[in-house]
């Protein structure tokens, strides 16, 4: 190696490191914030505690928007791996006009600010006559969810043997069982992969969600940002710090899975 490329190397390895430090320093300050004693946000905190992780027991409202947040999270999830699945394998395996823009269309909740989406949909769902305030909101998390599960499972099916299909029909299998057998199993890490993507920004949602809540369905962002309001003090860092324990264990969790998943195919 010459010193070029030893001095490009080291510069790369720099620049990576800065990046990460510059990613992981608001992380390490919510939950060092969180750990603290005193009543503002202080670091270093003047002393160590968990007085903020124990006040969570008793912060009304938390425990129903965390259930709303979850329950809508998972339902939104499933429903966009379904819809997801059967868009990308028309987009991949058919031939008609429009498909690219069709494609467009299917991501652009991810070009478009979210205020802009929550307002037009508010107004779609109004127009419609759509007034629940749970099926708004699931239905709203549907479409923001919906292009996580679109591009992953479309870039999968790109690498997929379609004729596997074919031969495992020859071998006696229905048109859907094959599918089940072949094609799920196959594009399992794809689906586990947008899922956990599509869960975390569900769960992660405000600028959308905050059009369709009530006073009596929250999600938990909607929920800390009532309690930033009303009480400054760092019980929001602990459900922050909660938050990105959830985030933590899904991609363990992903990543065992993957990696199970590979070894079964090994």
């Amino acid at each position: 190696m010459t010193t070029l490329e030893r001095a490009t190397q080291y510069f790369v390895w720099a620049i990576a490191g800065f990046t990460v430090l510059f990613l992981m320093t608001p992380l390490v300050v919510t939950i060092a914030v969180s750990f603290g004693s005193s009543t503002v946000f202080t670091l270093p905190p003047p002393d160590w505690s968990l007085r903020w992780y124990e006040r969570l027991a008793g912060m009304r409202g938390l425990l129903p928007a965390l259930v709303v947040s979850l329950q809508i999270a998972a339902v939104s999830t499933a429903v966009a791996m379904v819809l997801g699945t059967l868009c990308a394998i028309a987009l991949v395996r058919g031939r008609f006009p429009g498909r690219e823009t069709i494609s467009t269309f299917l991501v652009s909740p991810l070009m478009l600010p979210g205020l802009v989406i929550g307002i037009a949909m508010l107004q779609g769902f109004k127009a419609m006559g759509l007034r629940d305030v749970y099926a708004s909101l699931l239905i709203a998390h549907v479409v923001i969810t919906l292009p996580y599960i679109v591009r992953t499972v479309v870039g999968a099916l790109s690498l997929f043997d379609f004729s596997l299909i074919d031969a495992a029909r020859t071998l006696g299998c229905s048109y859907p069982a094959a599918l089940t057998r072949v094609l799920v199993p196959s594009l399992a890490p794809a689906f586990l992969t947008s899922g956990m993507f599509a869960f975390l920004a569900s769960m992660d949602n405000y600028p959308i969600s905050m059009f369709f809540t009530d006073a009596w369905t929250k999600t938990l962002p909607i929920q800390m940002l009532q309690y930033v309001e009303e009480r400054p003090d760092p019980t929001i860092a602990a459900i922050s710090a909660g938050l990105v324990l959830l985030a933590i264990l899904a991609l363990i969790v992903g990543d065992r899975l993957v990696g199970l998943r590979k070894m079964a195919d090994f």
